[in-house]
């Protein structure tokens, strides 16, 4: 087919099957050519496609859609939980013991992990699904010109369903329209287009066709600036025109931007991944050396193996991939409810608890898409209100008398400034209002001219018009007639608000006499104009974006603007949002010629980053984590698919385009920004929950493994027997399921709760030895008063005193090291102190029923032994609460707060 081969060469690739994409570079390959010449290279012509040469490109290339985010199935998310670390570990440990042939073990050990896989998988399949139900279309229809067949002399034109277009159609567009594919402009009149979901850019672009070949862009910014060229993603503000569709589905800008699924992880599963490798490390010498030390103390040699494997198991927080599944989804759960906000990745909510700094795009996030009025001025550059009712009836009748009458977000923010303006219309030509003037004819926006004109007639005033210019001010002051040194005294005052972020529109009027021939007004009547002043525009700022940035300044966040726009937009917006910009302005030139180490400096300081394409802002994110930062992204375009991709946690708004969400870890909901204050809370206090849990249970395993190791060399029998250890495992693990329902109490964290691979390690190191000591207390007391621990009824009574006093000393350490020492007041009652308590009274009453026998435990202890143990326990409180005030201490940049459930000062 001979379109098969014009594609084929137009996308400078072989020819693809059904559904391929077509190569990315296409449409900047025909971005360097007139139009004529891309028809050629498509092997189209302006009176558009053939019926049957559309539908063979159709079935050749696809349906134009976005491509098909496919959510994972249940399964796959299934074998994506068994590779966590942890996991990972508890299944081979119950591979171990059903070789050494502790069943028992195996099968809780294999429970464990199912109820976790489970959890987690449906928790994020239910996110992804509610996330699919988001997803916006880009366009339903457009208007198409095709032939019924090759020897039609004229095409017609229809409305088909967007994604009938392949490469080659002729489209119209007008406007509202959104743009439905990636096209060259062949025709257009007054075409502007709104693009910022692309590129950032908060102000609309005109567009028009180019008669001549031009350089070849490099790169997506200069590709996105081509005049000639739309891109799916955007929409038309003002105008129309007629284009060539150059690509279409997974070809475009538009879906290129979401080729890759993000693969990072976040600093969370960084943080565990760093713990579990350790504890792995442990875990994997234990056995080993357990036998060794016996081995060469003893002899015993294989005959301690189920017990070095029981420890090694000991070693393991079997219950963290529930716990931390059951918090994390509770956590999801309740924001979904409440506040409309989807966490895809749970692990994200820990994420965003120890975020530290939040980079924001600011066109769209931080500012509205559309401008606002910020001031009207005269010819004398004093606040006139007479120049904004100028501006507004030029903006009214332009619209009314247009041939589309849809206005462009420049007059709507002039025509509803002009009404909320105080003062009733008095008709006297000095105050125009609507009222007051009849319209006679216009010509409306033209970006060749960058300026539109109204001709208006006040009622009584017969025989004369009056011409209303609004446009850019160099335009209307080179049409006004004013000597030169004004006018470059104008341009200077307007040059000055334009490095001040504002955006301008000139004013100028002129009276004409009527025709008697009835012609309409030219461009050579907007000649000998009368300056009227000058309308100052800003960008319009998100509704709640002040309060949100002072709040998460004032808890530990600190926040970076990272934006498309010019430095003087991005310093007015930050100001007006009350936000420092800093003394300096990072644009994206500097970026480029800063090394990786010079740019994590310089970001850690500058507050402000403008002129930035999606790669500096990703590069800026990586920067920050490279700094140590744990660092999160809020965009909402494609533009902003690198950075988000980049971040530790990534989040966009609800209405962000398709592939944003789709990049995102947290979706906000309506109200973005209130619900990123409470997605902060929520992930802080899942950060807070997890934390206490690691720092309880791997503290206390660890003390009772090292205790477990050195019983075994110090005694002639091993401490306790391996379906002991297994039996007070269970108990203490199914105790710490109440961390999962631990609630913190009102007052949020105030300040990122960070899970710090190097502070847990350091903490459970510290607080296991103090266990170790206590345990070997235990021994000791146990050795002196228990006769004749050699043989088989006194290691039962050892056992015994063991099991009981062990379950006490973990069912304090849950108590203890939850609570924040340095809090005024305590902790009050809840899931974990009763779950300790449950704890506590296992241990004494379970050697006294018949489950104690059978695993080898006789509760017949003397007194003295009773009292004894009772003192070992008190002091080994006392040691473990001065301990923890002295660590509170020791660590302030979090420590206090993260060891455990945050409560009302």
């Amino acid at each position: 087919m001979p379109e098969t081969a014009g594609l084929s060469r137009c996308g400078e690739g072989p020819v693809r099957a059904r559904g391929e994409a077509a190569p990315l570079e296409h449409a900047a390959g025909l971005a360097a050519h007139a139009p004529l010449t891309a028809l050629r290279r498509l092997e189209a012509g302006p009176r558009g496609l053939t019926e049957a040469e559309a539908a063979d490109r159709l079935a050749r290339y696809g349906e134009n859609a976005p491509p098909s985010w496919r959510t994972p199935s249940l399964w796959r998310r299934l074998g994506r939980g068994v590779r966590d670390p942890f996991t990972a570990v508890l299944l081979c440990l119950a591979v171990v013991s059903t070789a050494v042939g502790s069943l028992g073990a195996a099968g809780v050990i294999a429970a464990l992990v199912a109820v976790s896989c489970v959890l987690r998988a449906c928790g994020e399949l239910r996110a992804d699904r509610s996330v699919a139900g988001l997803r916006a279309l880009l366009a339903g229809t457009v208007t198409v010109v095709r032939r019924p067949d090759a020897d039609a002399a004229r095409p017609l034109s229809r409305e088909l369903p967007v994604g009938d277009l392949v490469p080659g159609d002729v489209i119209r567009l007008g406007p509202g329209d959104l743009v439905p594919a990636d096209v060259l402009l062949l025709r257009s009149t007054g075409l502007v287009v709104h693009q910022a979901p692309l590129t950032g850019e908060s102000g609309p672009l005109p567009k028009h066709r180019a008669d001549a070949a031009a350089v070849p862009p490099a790169g997506d910014t200069e590709l996105f600036e081509q005049p000639h060229l739309c891109f799916q993603g955007s929409s038309v503000v003002a105008g129309g025109g007629t284009a060539v569709v150059i690509a279409t589905g997974a070809a475009t800008r538009l879906a290129a931007g979401h080729g890759h699924a993000r693969v990072t992880h976040g600093a969370f599963d960084r943080s565990v991944r760093g713990v579990a490798r350790t504890l792995v490390r442990f875990m994997l010498l234990t056995p080993p050396l357990a036998l060794a030390a016996d081995a060469a103390v003893s002899g015993h040699g294989v005959q301690i193996l189920p017990f070095a494997v029981a420890v090694a198991v000991s070693l393991t927080p079997e219950m963290l991939p529930v716990v931390m599944t059951a918090v994390l989804a509770r956590g999801a759960v309740s924001l979904a409810r409440e506040l409309r906000v989807i966490v895809r990745r749970l692990s994200a909510l820990p994420d965003l608890g120890a975020m530290d700094v939040l980079c924001l795009d600011k066109t769209g996030t931080l500012t509205q898409d559309r401008p606002v009025v910020d001031q009207a001025l005269g010819a004398d550059l004093r606040p006139d209100p007479a120049v904004l009712r100028w501006a507004a009836l030029n903006a009214l009748w332009t619209v009314q008398l247009a041939e589309n009458p849809v206005p462009d977000a420049l007059d709507e923010a002039v025509l509803g400034a002009a009404a909320q303006a105080a003062g009733p219309v008095d008709g006297s030509g000095t105050e125009p209002g609507a009222e007051a003037w009849e319209g006679v004819a216009a010509l409306p926006f033209d970006p060749a001219r960058r300026l539109s004109t109204a001709v208006v007639r006040e009622p009584g005033r017969l025989g004369v018009h009056t011409l209303v210019v609004k446009g850019a001010v160099d335009t209307v002051l080179e049409r006004c007639a004013l000597p030169e040194a004004d006018r470059e005294a104008l341009r200077a005052v307007a040059a000055r608000y334009a490095s001040d972020g504002l955006r301008l529109l000139a004013v100028a009027t002129a009276e004409r006499g009527s025709r008697a021939d009835g012609r309409a007004v030219g461009v050579a009547d907007e000649r000998g104009l009368t300056f009227v002043g000058l309308v100052t525009l800003r960008d319009s700022l998100t509704e709640d974006a002040p309060e949100v940035l002072r709040a998460l300044s004032g808890r530990g966040v600190e926040v970076k603007v990272l934006t498309g726009d010019d430095p003087g937009t991005a310093v007015r917006t930050c100001r007006e949002l009350g936000l420092d910009p800093g003394d300096d302005v990072l644009t994206a030139r500097r970026i480029d010629a800063l090394g990786d180490d010079e740019l994590a400096r310089e970001a850690g300081r500058v507050r402000l980053f403008a002129r930035c394409t999606p790669r500096h802002k990703a590069r800026v994110v990586a920067a920050l984590q490279a700094d140590g930062r744990t660092t999160g992204f809020l965009g909402d375009g494609v533009n902003d698919l690198a950075a988000l991709r980049a971040a530790d946690v990534a989040l966009c708004p609800r209405d962000a385009v398709a592939p944003a969400r789709e990049s995102a870890d947290v979706v906000l909901g309506e109200h973005p920004f209130a619900g990123l204050g409470h997605a902060l809370d929520a992930g802080r206090r899942a950060g807070v929950s997890l934390t206490a849990y690691l720092r309880v249970t791997l503290s206390s395993q660890l003390g009772n493994a090292l205790a477990m190791l050195a019983a075994a060399l110090l005694l002639p029998f091993v401490p306790m027997l391996p379906a002991q250890v297994l039996v007070q495992n269970l108990f203490f693990d199914a105790a710490q399921l109440a961390f999962a329902f631990d609630r913190c109490g009102p007052a949020s964290p105030r300040r990122p709760a960070a899970l710090r691979p190097g502070q847990i390690l350091r903490f459970i190191t510290a607080f296991g030895v103090l266990n170790a000591a206590a345990d070997l207390a235990t021994f000791g007391v146990l050795a002196l008063t228990v006769r004749g621990a050699a043989d088989a009824s006194g290691q039962a009574l050892f056992h015994a005193g063991w099991f009981t006093e062990n379950l006490l000393t973990q069912a304090m350490v849950m108590v203890l090291l939850r609570t924040v020492p340095r809090l005024r007041r305590p902790a009050l009652p809840g899931p974990v102190a009763l779950a300790a308590l449950l704890l506590a009274a296992t241990g004494i009453l379970l050697p006294l029923t018949a489950l104690g026998p059978l695993l080898g435990m006789v509760a017949a202890l003397t007194p003295l032994s009773y009292a004894l143990l009772a003192l070992v326990l008190l002091l080994y409180g006392a040691a473990l609460a001065a301990a923890m005030r002295r660590y509170a201490r020791e660590e302030p940049t979090g420590a206090g707060e993260s060891a455990g459930c945050m409560v009302a000062q």
